[in-house]
């Protein structure tokens, strides 16, 4: 067997179901999938074992301990010679994993990361998150767009790598504090050749609402922190944008009140900057409805991740 996916599952049944449907359509079929229920109160074991008969798939259950800490108990139960990695509230396109086959033979891949994408059929406000989580204008394109493919860092949600990784690296350090940035920094130390792979993309709805979106781009910066104390460096210039970004709005807003020229020049700046977000989204998804939400998210993202990057260096 080739293909081990593990998926961390914490009270998510419907979104399980809809990704293990996903899964029975792939035009590659040596695979097999391992469901672990991280102590969740709403259990999906009646959804997958629906699915038993079309994939096959492990349901296994242990207490909360984090979502990383899952993924290892996967891996320790896992037969398949490659490991991938899911969030359960991705949907896999059908030729993901021949593309990703292809890929780890063509490019001699030990690791690999994937994008993630919007599907037509999410709703305005996923889509505006799509957009603030990927896009140039708010994330510098680290996520999924990066010149280099060699430089990227494997997100949690889409990544994977081959057993003999897991053997000599191991497995996630961290429950849930940035453990998938930690591996990766930590694979391609030993090494390996970790590559972001751009046909592996997923669609993944993340938040649904707009607080708890905040509330995970808030944790992201903190988990940035985490992962320096890690891998001292790992906060690069692109992640103290959100800090400057943050910090150069509250300049401007301060400004109104005692010096005028610096608050309209930046007022200036910042409407370019709304115009672009509104204009690139706009067209990108062929509505102006997206494009204003996306407004909204692209500020919320900034403004949350640059706090609480501040708020873990202030804690370190």
């Amino acid at each position: 067997m080739f293909f081990s996916i593990i998926i961390p599952v914490y009270n998510r049944p419907s979104e399980v179901s809809e990704l293990l449907q996903s899964l029975c359509h792939q035009a590659y079929g040596d695979f097999e999938v391992i469901i672990v229920e991280d102590g969740s109160t709403e259990k999906c074991e009646e959804e997958v074992r629906r699915f038993e008969n079309e994939i096959a798939v492990r349901y296994f259950y242990q207490e909360n301990t984090g979502q990383g800490f899952a993924r290892n108990f996967g891996m320790a139960h896992a037969k398949g010679d490659y490991f991938v990695f899911f969030d359960s509230d991705c949907v896999i396109p059908d030729q993901y994993l021949l593309g990703l086959k292809k890929a780890t033979i063509d490019r001699q891949l030990d690791a690999h990361g994937g994008p993630d994408k919007a599907a037509d059929g999410f709703s305005p406000f996923q889509k505006a998150i799509n957009f603030s989580m990927t896009s140039f204008w708010t994330t510098g394109g680290i996520r999924g767009k990066v010149a280099d493919p060699k430089k990227y860092q494997a997100r949690g949600y889409n990544m994977g790598f081959s057993r003999k990784v897991y053997e000599v690296v191991g497995g996630f350090v961290d429950a849930n504090q940035g453990e998938d940035i930690e591996l990766s920094i930590r694979i391609k130390k030993a090494g390996f050749n970790l590559e972001l792979v751009k046909g592996a993309y997923v669609y993944h709805k993340r938040r649904n609402d707009f607080t708890s979106f905040l509330r995970q781009s808030y944790s992201f910066g903190q988990n940035r922190v985490n992962v320096n104390r890690f891998h001292p460096g790992a906060i690069k210039a692109v992640h103290l944008m959100p800090v400057m970004f943050l910090l150069g709005f509250l300049t401007v807003v301060f400004s109104s009140f005692v010096f005028a020229p610096l608050f309209f020049t930046g007022a200036f700046v910042y409407g370019l900057w709304t115009l672009g977000v509104l204009w690139s989204s706009a067209i990108g998804s062929r509505s102006l409805k997206v494009g204003l939400l996306s407004v909204l998210t692209s500020y919320g993202q900034l403004f949350a991740y640059g706090a609480g990057l501040i708020n873990g260096l202030l804690k370190k």
